[in-house]
């Protein structure tokens, strides 16, 4: 019976040891799987482009500003005299384009 309970201790002990090894490992290799996960975060997002920095910005402003406007002047005779109406004709067009930089660059 003794035989049983040894085995059966040894068997235990075997497990528990193999699971400790198991965790240290993980544990040792938790930095450099930490920083190989945050190193494909920066690589894809450098990829998409330049990061917003906002001590720093440079911005082109285009500005395009159009107004119609049609007057006609009509005169109508009627019986108790003249009558007139004005109706104007206008055409404007405005563009607006400039740069900004702010920031301390």
């Amino acid at each position: 019976m003794f035989k049983i309970l040894r085995r059966r201790g040894q068997s235990t002990f075997e497990f528990t040891t193999f699971i400790i090894i198991v965790i240290g490992a993980f544990l040792g290799i938790q930095n450099y799987a930490k920083r190989g996960i945050q190193g494909r975060w920066k690589q894809t997002v450098d990829q998409i482009g330049d990061q917003y920095d906002p001590r720093v910005a440079d911005t082109n402003i285009r500005q395009t500003f159009t107004v119609n406007t049609e007057t006609a002047i009509i005169t109508t005779n009627t019986v108790g005299g003249f009558w007139t109406t004005r109706r104007d004709i206008t055409n404007s067009f405005e563009t607006k384009t400039g740069s900004m930089q702010v920031g301390a660059y």
